[in-house]
Order: C-alpha cells, then sequence, then structure tokens
C-alpha cells in the first residue's frame, strides 16, 4: 500500500459511525449486509448512512453490488489487510521484538447481557 492510500484509508476510519460501520461489516464477514440491516444495527439514518458508506467506498473499505432493489455491503478485506501490512510492515526493523508487533487477541466491544 501506498502511503496516500494509507492515508486516505486511515482518515476514513477516523471517524465514529465510519468505524463502527467498518468494524460491522467486519464481523457479518464476506457475505456482508443490505444498508438497511447495516442501519438497524447500528441505529443509524438511511441518509447518514449512506454518506459513511460513500466515505468507506471511495477508501476502498467496502465493496458493494447490487441485489435487485438492494445494495449489499461488504468490508474489502484486502484493503484492511493491506493497512495492517503497511501499518506494521517495518515493526522492529525486522528485529526481536516481532511478538510486541503481533496483533492484541480482539476483545469483544459488545455489552453482555446480564442474566
Amino acid at each position: 500500500m501506498e502511503t496516500k492510500a494509507a492515508v486516505a484509508t486511515l482518515a476514513a476510519l477516523a471517524q465514529e459511525s465510519r468505524l463502527a460501520i467498518f468494524r460491522h461489516l467486519v464481523e457479518i464477514g464476506p457475505e456482508g449486509a443490505v444498508a438497511g440491516a447495516i442501519a438497524t444495527a447500528l441505529e443509524l439514518a438511511p441518509a447518514t448512512l449512506s454518506f459513511h458508506l460513500k466515505e468507506l467506498s471511495h477508501a476502498d473499505l467496502v465493496v458493494s453490488s447490487q441485489e435487485g432493489r438492494f445494495i449489499r455491503y461488504a468490508a474489502n478485506f484486502g484493503t484492511m489487510n493491506g493497512l495492517i501490512a503497511y501499518l506494521t510492515e517495518n515493526c522492529c526493523a525486522g528485529e526481536s521484538c516481532r511478538p510486541a508487533c503481533a496483533p492484541a487477541k480482539p476483545q469483544s466491544t459488545r455489552r453482555r447481557t446480564q442474566r
């Protein structure tokens, strides 16, 4: 990934709603979701969601496909992995601290319901 692309990608994610949308799509996986389902899950107004999806699309972080009258959106895992590789390619200059550069085990950001 080139520096300009990395900056554009990071800029697209540097907004709370867009980051939430992207993380939601990553969690769903390659099949993605239609816009209405994303809006419902994240409690976003359709116009707001549309604006943010456009920004994520311009940064190549989401891909879309037409399904009848609906548009399905999915995370672009290639771009995500490219950004991660770009950010970590010179980690510790290849020295023995590699484990320090490894991504941390993900922690759930969802609230667990109490019984």
